[in-house]
């Protein structure tokens, strides 16, 4: 088997746990510990403390909320439901015409959908509204 070069290191716990310590007391920032222990990959370290550390050196999202936001947020996903509700009621009835369009046009042998365009397309030249 023919050696690619590339090296791969394998950090201990105890290492990890001494430079995350050193990290949390403030003696070092990670970019320094990163740079004096030779520590590759950008977030080695910060795996690391994610795993073994305090967690409060990484930085976190907190959201703060007035009590009307919270109302604002339920009241908008209730809406969003109705309308996803209505939306889906619209489809079956889309639905459920076409398909009255399409036995009426089996009972009469006509096709409704090209006489209705026609019919109109025809009305709007005599009214003089060729575009509406």
């Amino acid at each position: 088997m023919e050696s690619t070069g590339k090296v791969c290191y394998y950090y201990s716990t105890a290492f990890k746990q001494k430079v995350i310590s050193e990290i949390e007391s403030g003696q070092l920032s990670i970019e320094q510990a990163r740079k004096i222990y030779n520590i590759g990959g950008s977030s080695t370290i910060t795996k690391w403390i994610k795993k073994f550390g305090k967690n409060h050196l990484l930085g976190k999202i907190v959201r703060i909320e007035m009590p009307d936001e919270i109302d604002q947020l339920k009241t908008l996903k209730k809406e969003k439901a109705e309308l996803e509700s209505a939306l889906a009621k619209a489809h079956l009835k889309i639905l459920s015409l076409e398909s009255i369009i399409e036995s009426a046009e089996e009972d009469m042998g006509i096709d409704l959908k090209k006489s209705t365009v026609k019919k109109q397309s025809s009305d709007q030249l005599k009214d003089g509204n060729p575009g509406q």
